[in-house]
């Protein structure tokens, strides 16, 4: 006989019990036992239900990474309440246009732009009892909000309710007693994600404020950290300050990091397999929606390398403009869906994405090869054309991603009237003395086909992408059109 699942604010409480003085959590120096996070959670609860918050009404969290934004996360599972996490540097008119998809009971940790809402404080709960909660089941599990890339926003809402197995963190390796970095936004929903699997597994959670290099390096050699998911931003920015000085970190408690969330840059990749073994390097691609995901090893991407693995769940297909499905090696749009007979994973609140038949679009294009392992080239949005030609900016960003100085690179198509468009490259390097715009085109002219070489290069000494990895290209296309439009005028 099987036993159901009980809601994660059970699964908590069960595990403080069980031990009461194991580390929960740590954040920026401070930590707190599962005992002193169930108290916390209980009492924080309990301020949210004086404003009226009770099963399947909707929270919304702007917090930045910190305890606050677990404890809140949390008394929303206690309640019923449903999670909506937003990154705290929203700007009013993006928050305001995500508020208005799903009004919700409650915000907290900031004011509602348009006044609609009632907000409140983290610490709002001091005043009141840590006594156990009566068992609540949130419908929805999660909210994520996506949208960055397409300019319009749009909710993500989980498919299924908050009765959610311990064993979500299984297929990805893993394991009770994990210790688990967070460096990525708790409100991306890979870090939301790790989050909970290391929430319902009683690891020991390293939630970072806010990424930096040196810091992260430091946590994981001090907390012997085993498990962590990233992004490969965040990989490459680790590499120099590590390779700086290698004998003051210790990497080799990590047993699985995983990487996903965009492309990551071969020789990014190559590096990390090198520093900690191909059995620990494993990537996944899918989107937040979750219809379905592909897993790759480090030993098989050796084997293969650009590729993001096959299909663990769901199906996915390549297809071609007219819908007609694509061979092996022949680029496409791909599209994905849960598979047959399961449940939906998701609900969309505000969608703009493409469909097919029941199948729809992340809006990324790639290939799979003859063994059904997946390729990608880029996304569609991104995408431009030099006389006709096809050129994707992360291949341009790849073959960059090998030079030494270069931390990051950011590829967009600005107007020409000659050709319609051709690559305009940013450049943040680790240090620009030397290296100028020829010296760049010089060092890809023998990595990629000359019509995609940029005709133009700018450095910066800003990060190009967010620590969740994504870059807002269209924004950044935009920006770099008007000032040579201004300059030119």
């Amino acid at each position: 006989m099987t036993h159901p699942v009980p809601p994660i604010g059970t699964q908590v409480s069960a595990l403080a019990a069980r031990d009461p003085d194991a580390a929960a959590v740590t954040c920026d120096g401070v930590t707190v036992s599962r005992a002193e996070l169930d108290a916390a959670t209980n009492r924080l609860a309990r301020a949210f239900a004086s404003h009226g918050v009770g099963v399947g009404d909707y929270v919304t969290i702007v917090l930045p990474n910190s305890l606050d934004w677990v404890y809140a996360v949390l008394a929303c599972w206690k309640l019923g309440a449903i999670p909506q996490p937003l990154s705290a540097r929203l700007p009013d008119a993006e928050l305001a246009a995500l508020l208005g998809l799903r009004r919700p009971t409650l915000l907290v940790g900031r004011a509602d732009p348009t006044g609609l809402t009632p907000d409140v404080a983290v610490d709002a709960g001091a005043e009141f009892t840590d006594d156990p909660l009566p068992e609540a089941v949130s419908p929805v599990w999660k909210s994520m909000a996506s949208g960055g890339s397409t300019g319009r926003p749009k909710l993500i809402e989980a498919g299924g309710d908050s009765r959610v197995p311990a064993a979500i963190g299984y297929p990805l390796g893993a394991q009770e007693g994990d210790v688990t970095i967070i460096s990525v936004p708790l409100s991306h929903n890979t870090g939301f994600t790790t989050f909970a699997i290391g929430l319902l597994q009683g690891h020991h959670l390293v939630v970072m404020p806010r990424f930096e290099p040196a810091e992260f390096l430091r946590l994981v050699t001090e907390h012997r950290v085993t498990f962590l998911t990233t992004v490969p931003t965040i990989m490459q920015r680790l590499l120099p300050v590590y390779r700086a000085d290698p004998q003051r970190y210790d990497l080799s408690s990590i047993r699985r990091f995983w990487h996903l969330a965009a492309p990551c840059p071969p020789a990014v990749k190559r590096a990390w397999i090198d520093l900690i073994g191909p059995d620990a390097v494993w990537e996944l691609y899918g989107g937040t929606e979750l219809q379905a995901l592909t897993f790759i090893s480090g030993a098989q991407w050796l084997a293969r390398p650009g590729s993001v693995g096959v299909v663990v769940a769901g199906e996915m297909k390549v297809l071609d403009d007219d819908g007609v499905e694509c061979p092996p090696g022949v680029p496409g749009e791909i599209y994905m869906r849960p598979a047959q007979g399961g449940r939906a994973t998701y609900r969309y609140v505000g969608s703009t994405a493409r469909s097919r038949d029941g199948w729809d679009s992340l809006g990324d294009l790639g290939y799979f090869d003859s063994d059904g392992f997946l390729y990608l080239n880029d996304r569609r949005v991104d995408m431009f054309t030099v006389g006709g030609r096809n050129v994707y900016p992360a291949e341009i960003e790849a073959a960059l991603a090998e030079h030494p100085q270069v931390l990051s690179s950011l590829a967009v198509g600005v107007p020409d009237d000659d050709l319609g468009q051709v690559p305009h490259v940013i450049v943040q390097a680790v240090e620009a003395q030397g290296l100028d715009g020829d010296a760049v085109v010089a060092f890809l002219t023998d990595r990629i086909a000359p019509h995609k070489l940029p005709r133009t290069v700018e450095f910066t000494d800003r990060p190009l992408r967010d620590d969740a990895g994504k870059a807002r290209r269209s924004a950044v296309r935009d920006e770099v059109i008007a000032r040579r439009a201004a300059q030119s005028g």
